[in-house]
């Protein structure tokens, strides 16, 4: 068998051969029958296989013959053949190859299963080039249209359905209640109500209506609602982290949408990453077995997140049968399939996990196999299938046209004077750098997995920027658009739009410390025009509500344009009132920069449900423009670019490490390059070591640093009398590049001339940079 000799820990792995394979159908059985058929004749190797879900980017169609996956992913950054940004007739050619792998002949009668494919189509089919990039969940929450929310499912399994591909982890139902986490956009509200209605309509578009013909029939998909549960409920916005509280309020906000989702036949749940109570979700039997199963009555499958069940305590990501035991069915281990499949199979031989629960899971995944279509008789390879490798239907102007509607019944008009909307004839200066960017008006889960403006608009065939829709709509009422980045004009325009905002981002790499909006390009473009006597409309692009009281001020217009997508046209559809402005908030717009969660009943600026009809110009009063995070507050830099500053010293056990380098003490540290040549330290400390910085300065400690693996003992950090526990915030932020520490007087109260760090088992980190600052009383520790 080809490749058979290179793959490590094939020895408990029937070779497959070259016998008739055992039909996975038959005519005398469907239903559960044929299910507990295949499950009686499948040998437990190929059971185990059934709970594994690689990635493309580590799993060959070599291996996948010899282990039969039960199914695999593509990750945010993975694409066929090692190729990211392949073209869509690759995903399908892959598709077929693992097809052909998972149902290739098996010995001594037992059935062929065929393997299954799941990606991250959160916003559309935005991992292949040309697909249709809908607005995000954010924006979709602002139409309050479920109709609209089901006709892009449909558009988006159709699109799916044309690269061979059977299975979207999507919808997200998280219920954010804190706009610092930095998956805020994939939530569609903060409202659970609103949420679970939205959540239900996209699982209706990609699955079908339950019951109805076309359930999972041509142009419909297995859909996933995410992730169970708390996921929009972490402490301080800190993604995959803790959620603490009495279980029923919990209960009574992120569980909501779950219901309504199992109600409109949602096939798979995900686990979430984050803990309830400290305890995470891969491994809490209460929450993922007693409430999702038993009060829920959820009978479909429950997926893991990418290695989330190595989280899990006592767990590794290739060694965690307690999430099997929990209520998990299928792993989701990108890397260790292999190394996890070997321990699962140990571990029911020597009875740690039961057969009976093995087969359960198994079970429930045979039966989304089977309400796909997969184990029918007549069940074809993926490119045999409905609109597999039809290529008119991958950003097909129909789809297009859904999402121009969708992008401009998402735009919320927070304030008008009279601007809006443009009369026939303007003349139309547009500038900011997102002006032109389809990837910063998409946002992260586009292409890549963080997304990024370096994504140049020749990676979008077909999209519309929200120029050259404002330069459309201005040629068509006889007017005219310039794209100036900068501002820049010879001849004066009637009215400026500037766009600008957040630069994309994915997951924890979007969490932040406060709703303060640092790039002041915007605010700087708006000045200059105010100041110019210029009339501005501002077109705020970003993933969550942000402080935006100073570019409020500034613009006569302000439009929360959220992540709109690939379809600019529709943002000026609603500034020319092509189409009205009726998109409402589906989150509160916060009155300051803070960051702590609040609501409509908290003193939010807008509140929710907020939106301006292009009628309303009455006028805004002036808003208060404080905050005292501008700036990040008075710092004195201890380290950074690679040097101490004068007067600052670092010493391990005794030893003095010269501009933080060298060994001493059990601690090592040598020079790493972050952004420039050795501008950072990589630290290994030994057990029972300790690295402590001294010098002259007051105020809580502000730190970036990475960490690329969970501290396997206690880490504290003491600065004069007060020392605190970075165990837990150090767990958290293991594995999400680089961080932000602040230690504030909420957890050292008596911050001294000197940082010490501490730790009673060996830990390495990266650290670029530690400051002392000057920030607001009662700021929060974090991590």
């Amino acid at each position: 068998m080809p490749g058979a000799a290179t793959l490590a820990g094939c020895a408990t792995i029937p070779a497959a051969s070259e016998a008739p394979v055992a039909p996975v159908a038959t005519a005398r059985l469907t239903g559960e029958a044929q299910i507990a058929d295949l499950v009686s004749r499948m040998t437990l190797e190929h059971k185990i296989a059934q709970l594994i879900q690689p990635q493309i980017n580590t799993v060959t169609p070599e291996e996948m013959r010899q282990y039969r996956w039960g199914s695999y992913l593509n990750g945010g950054n993975g694409g066929p053949y090692g190729e990211e940004f392949a073209p869509a007739g690759e995903w399908l050619r892959l598709a077929d190859e693992m097809w052909n792998a998972s149902t290739a002949p098996l010995p001594n009668g037992e059935p062929a299963i065929p393997t299954i494919w799941g990606t991250d189509a959160v916003h559309g089919h935005t991992n292949v080039i040309g697909a249709t990039i809908f607005p995000h969940n954010i924006g979709l929450g602002a139409t309050r249209d479920a109709d609209l929310v089901r006709r892009i499912g449909h558009a988006t399994a159709v699109e799916i359905e044309v690269t061979g591909i059977d299975w979207n982890f999507s919808p997200t139902v998280a219920v954010a209640q804190d706009d610092r986490w930095g998956r805020t956009y994939e939530s569609y509200s903060e409202d659970p109500r609103l949420v679970a209605t939205m959540g239900a309509a996209l699982v209706e578009g990609l699955q079908g209506r339950k019951g109805a013909d076309d359930f999972l029939g041509e142009g419909r998909v297995i859909a996933t609602a995410k992730h169970f549960f708390g996921d929009g409920g972490t402490d301080q916005g800190v993604d995959q982290g803790d959620v603490n509280g009495d279980i029923d309020a919990l209960k009574s906000i992120h569980a909501v949408p779950y219901p309504a989702a199992i109600a409109a036949g949602v096939e798979t749940i995900m686990a979430s990453f984050n803990s309830i109570n400290g305890k995470k979700m891969h491994g809490n039997e209460a929450l993922l077995t007693g409430v999702l199963r038993g009060e829920m009555g959820f009978d479909g499958l429950v997926v893991g997140d990418w290695n989330g069940h190595g989280q899990v305590a006592g767990c590794t990501v290739s060694n965690c049968p307690q999430s099997l035991m929990a209520g998990l069915d299928i792993y989701m281990v990108p890397d260790d399939a292999v190394a996890l499949h070997s321990s699962l199979l140990s571990q029911v031989r020597d009875g740690t996990i039961p057969m009976a629960r093995v087969d359960e899971a198994v079970t429930r995944v045979l039966r989304v196999k089977q309400a796909a279509g997969l184990l029918a008789p007549n069940a074809q390879k993926p490119s045999e299938r409905a609109n597999a490798g039809d290529l008119t239907k991958l950003g097909s102007p129909e789809h297009r046209a859904i999402a121009r509607e969708a992008v401009a019944k998402s735009q919320v008009l927070l304030k008008n004077d009279g601007v809006l909307p443009f009369a026939a004839g303007t003349n139309i200066l547009v500038a900011g750098q997102a002006a032109d960017s389809i990837a910063q008006a998409s946002g992260g889960w586009t292409l890549t997995w963080q997304g990024g403006r370096e994504l140049d608009n020749d990676m979008f065939p077909s999209a519309t920027s929200i120029f050259a829709g404002i330069e459309q709509a201005a040629r068509a009422s006889g007017g005219s658009a310039t794209l100036s980045e900068d501002g820049s004009y010879t001849v004066r325009p009637d009215v400026a739009v500037v766009v600008f905002g957040e630069e994309p981002y994915a997951e924890f790499a979007g969490d932040r410390k406060t709703l303060v909006f640092p790039d002041d390009e915007g605010l700087d473009l708006l000045r200059k025009f105010e100041s110019e006597g210029v009339p501005t409309v501002a077109v705020f692009l970003s993933g969550r509500p942000l402080w935006m009281n100073r570019e409020l001020n500034a613009a006569d217009a302000f439009v929360a344009s959220w992540l709109p997508g690939s379809e600019g046209a529709g943002v000026a559809d609603v500034l020319f009132d092509a189409r009205p402005a009726t998109g409402k908030l589906s989150f509160s717009w916060p009155a300051t920069c803070e960051g702590t969660p609040l609501n409509s009943a908290q003193g939010a600026l807008f509140p929710f449900g907020y939106g301006r009809a292009l009628s309303d110009t009455a006028p805004m009063g002036k808003l208060d423009e404080t905050c005292a995070f501008l700036g990040g507050g008075a710092a004195a830099e201890w380290y950074g670019n690679g040097r101490l500053a004068n007067g600052i010293t670092a010493t391990a056990g005794g030893t003095d490490l010269p501009n933080l380098r060298g060994t001493g003490g059990g601690v090592t540290a040598i020079g790493l390059d972050k952004d420039r040549q050795e501008d950072a330290r990589r630290i290994a400390m030994a057990a029972g070591s300790s690295l402590a910085l001294r010098g002259e300065g007051s105020g809580s400690f502000r730190l970036s640093y990475s960490l690329e693996a969970a501290p396997s003992g206690p880490v504290r950090a003491t600065s004069g009398t007060a020392t605190t526990d970075l165990t837990t915030g150090l767990t958290l932020a293991a594995g999400k590049g680089w961080r932000e520490m602040l230690l504030t007087p909420a957890c050292l109260a008596d911050a001294g001339d000197s940082l010490t760090i501490r730790t009673e088992a060996p830990l390495t980190f990266s650290l670029a940079s530690v400051e002392r600052v000057s920030l607001p009383e009662g700021t929060a520790c974090s991590f």
